[in-house]
This record gives structure tokens, sequence and C-alpha cells, in this order.
């Protein structure tokens, strides 16, 4: 198979847009295009100002570097499609909400509906590229609608090419991946076509971190790498629940098992739960598949995970409720955060639209800020969190503020609710004299200094750090 000159990825979303930016910066001798039906978000990928649909640190730097070189965002997919030599398709699979399977499986109608039109436009031979997360055995399904549709002459090679970034560090994984993964059939067209993608991304990833397997190991391997980061991150968060009952700090405990070259310290940060589009849905995907293959004791082990982590922010709000004298009706509270984690604006599972909706059902008055979440998406998911609420209601009890400080103030409580920077600037002093008293903060993300905050006058409780002694 001869050399890939030009790319089209199907998909502007969060892995298809920073990915192929960053192939297009790497691989200046390809021609990369990112092709989606959105208008908005093609154009807002094309702003002359940069205002980008995504945030992610790092990125805007490479569009500007790479756009109208190497680099183009279009709305004509079946162009793309056409000119293409190697086609990623990563739409969107969210869990589907109806029908088979629902509340566990993908919902993979944005991945048929791309591989059927690569199929009717194609008119020469393609590798097509999953970069969606996909559940095992999607490769098959692709291929088989494929070679059904397919013109004469025309083929196509299926890889599996599962992205592992982390939201707020997409870039700088992006260009020092701990691994590429490529998968194929063992067949020597599956593994030319392998070979032919490798080739591209040894642009700048070292040789011995592209790992090449077979097409089902790579997409199994998607999902357990993250039912195993989600895995850790219940664990410590169940532990987490045990400090509090025993005045154990989860922070010491955290770094004393860290130490152990066999654990190691990622992902053993307590916090009001994990979020994001990748955790729950690739676990519950993997509880699905397990149930599928008659395996009910597998199913029920990471089906736990999921539990423990709605388990946490429940836990959590019940306290706020409890320690505001076990009654939150009518008081402002302040939720600091609604991105699911840092440097994302991104709110998908995020922790804080549980919290807000628990407080809502309990009568509170909820200020929220976070400094790059937009009203709309706030408004969406508040409505979708509580579908039986009209949003007219719910815009009577929750406020969108521009600032921490405004967002605090006349407030009885702070939740942190995602750890960004500026929360551990806060000028608490100014927060104080604005709130009611008694002032409290609840940390859920182990991020302010419970000492200096209770000099000041608050009362504080920090998740995972129990007051006995």
């Amino acid at each position: 198979m001869p050399a890939v000159n030009k790319i089209c990825c199907i998909g502007a979303g969060y892995v298809g847009g920073p990915t192929c930016a960053v192939i297009a910066l790497k691989c200046p001798h390809i021609q990369v295009t990112i092709v989606d039906l959105n208008k908005a978000r093609i154009d807002a990928w094309n702003s002359p100002d940069f205002k980008l649909p995504i945030y992610e640190p790092g990125l805007e730097d490479v569009v500007r570097k790479a756009r109208g070189r190497n680099l183009f965002f279009s709305t004509d997919v079946d162009k793309g499609i056409q000119d293409a030599d190697l086609i990623f398709v990563s739409v969107n699979t969210p869990t589907k909400k109806s029908g088979v399977g629902a509340g566990f499986a993908a919902d993979l109608n944005y991945v048929e509906l791309a591989t059927r039109r690569i199929a009717a436009v194609a008119n020469s031979s393609k590798i097509v590229v999953e970069k969606s997360t996909v559940p095992c055995r999607t490769a098959e399904s692709m291929r088989t609608i494929l070679e059904a549709n397919s013109k004469p002459n025309c083929r196509f090679d299926i890889l599996s090419n599962p992205e592992f970034l982390a939201e707020g560090t997409a870039i700088s994984d992006l260009f020092s991946p701990d691994r590429v993964l490529i998968g194929s059939l063992q067949t020597a067209e599956g593994k030319t076509a392998c070979n032919a993608l490798a080739e591209v991304y040894s642009n700048w990833v070292p040789t011995d971190r592209i790992l090449t397997v077979g097409l089902w190991s790579s997409e199994l391997s998607k999902l357990a790498a993250n039912a195993m980061l989600a895995q850790r991150i219940s664990s410590i968060n169940a532990l987490s629940a045990i400090c509090e009952a025993t005045g154990a700090n989860i922070d010491e405990v955290a770094n004393a098992v860290g130490y152990d070259s066999r654990v190691g310290p990622k992902f053993l940060r307590a916090s009001v739960g994990f979020g994001g589009s990748c955790f729950q849905k690739d676990i519950l995907n993997l509880v699905y598949l397990s149930e599928s293959l008659h395996l009910p004791e597998v199913a029920n082990y990471w089906k736990q995970v999921v539990i423990m982590n709605e388990y946490q922010k429940s836990r959590f709000s019940k306290t706020v409720v409890d320690t505001l004298f076990n009654t939150i009706t009518g008081k402002r509270i302040a939720v600091l955060g609604f991105a699911f984690k840092a440097d994302t604006g991104d709110t998908r599972e995020s922790a804080a639209i549980s919290l807000i909706r628990d407080f809502q059902s309990e009568k509170a008055l909820v200020n929220i800020y976070d400094p790059q979440v937009e009203q709309e998406q706030i408004w969406a998911d508040l409505a979708e969190a509580s579908p039986a609420t009209p949003l007219a209601s719910i815009q009577k009890q929750v406020t969108i503020c521009h600032s921490a400080i405004e967002a605090c103030k006349n407030a009885e409580a702070v939740v942190i609710a995602t750890e960004w920077k500026e929360f551990r600037e806060i000028d608490w002093e100014a927060v104080y004299q604005g709130m009611n008293k008694p002032a409290f903060v609840f940390d859920g993300r182990l991020l302010v200094d419970a000492a200096k905050l209770r000099k000041i006058g608050f009362k504080v409780t920090v998740i995972g750090r129990g007051e006995r002694v």
C-alpha cells in the first residue's frame, strides 16, 4: 500500500479535532481535513480569532501553526472521504438511552451512519480507522457494511486506533504519548494497512511506543485501560469514606500506598467523583459486554465501580445538607466549578451536575461559577439532569456568576466541585466577609488549606479527612 498523503477525520469533537490537528502539525507533508456536519462547530474551528469549539491548553497554538497550511476544517464530508487515503471515524458513541442495552451499551448509530457514508461515497480504496470508543467487534460490523456496499475495485481495510487522551493534557499526551495502539486483522492486507498508519505516527512518536496488536485486542484495551483507571478512583474514594469515619487522612493514606512500587501514586487522589466522556461510558460498555458473554460475576465487579462513584457524589451532597443543620431550603450555596475536571470545558458526567441537582431537590438556591463552561451548556446539562422540571423553574433556583467572589456573595456555603487552579488562589478573607455566618466550605477536590480557612472563621469539611483524633 502506498504512503498516506491525505487524511480525513469524520468528527470534529474532543478526539478528532486535537488528534488530527497534531498529526497535521507533525506531518506537514500530509494533508489533513477534519469534516463535520455541524456547521457551527466547523465555523468555530475556522474562526479568524481562533475561538475554537474546544478548550484544551496548547490546542490553539497547534491550530494556528497548521490551519490553512495542511490542516483544513470543512462541512463537505463527501469530498473529504473521496480525497482521503486514510479516514478516521471519530464520532460520538454515547450510552444508549432506550432500546436493547439502554443505560449500558454504546449507541453506535453515528458510527454506522459514518461507515455507510464512506461506502456510498468512496470511489477508491481506503484505510478506515476506528477512533471513537467502541465495543469489541465493532470493526467487524463496519467491515460488513463497507464490503456489502462498496463500489467495484474499492477495498477497505479496517484498523482500530483508540485514543488515550486525558482532557486538560491532550496536546502534551499527543506530543509524547505513553503508547500508540493500532489493531488490525492479522492478514497480509491488515498488517500492510497497520504499517501505513504506524508510518504516520512515526514522524514524531518513537517506534517502540507504537504497539501493533490484533483488532479485537485493540478495541478491548481501550475499555480495559479506562475501567482500571476508574477502578483506582473508586477504590480511593471508598477509602475516603472510611477515613472520614475513623479520623484518618486520605492524603496520608494515598501517599503511603502510592510509595509501593507495585501500586504507584497516580489516580489515587480522592474527590467528589470521576466524570468525563469515557470512564463511566466505557465501564458500562464493559458491563454490557460481560453480560452479553454470560459472565455475570465479571459484570457485577465492574458495575460496582460505577455504583461507588455515584455513592461518592450522593454522600458528599448529603454531607452538605447534614452539616448545614439538616436543611438547605432557601439557603444559598456557591458551587465553584462545573466542568468535570480542570483545564477543560467538558461537562459530561460532571460531579457538579449531580450535586446541583441534589441541592435543587432540597430547594436550595445555587450560584455557579466556572471559568470555561458556557452558560448555554450549564442550562442544557441541568435541564437534562432534571427532565421533569421546566428550565424556567431551574433558573429561579440557579444563578450563573462571572467570578468566584460573585458566586460566594451572601452564600451560606461554598462547594468546590472542580480543581481549577484559580480556586487555590481565591481571596478567602474577602469571601468570608461577603458570606452569611456561620460560613461553610466543602472541599470536594482536596484543594484548600483547611487550617488557614478555619483561622479566618470558616467551618471546613474536606473530603476524606475525618475530624476525630
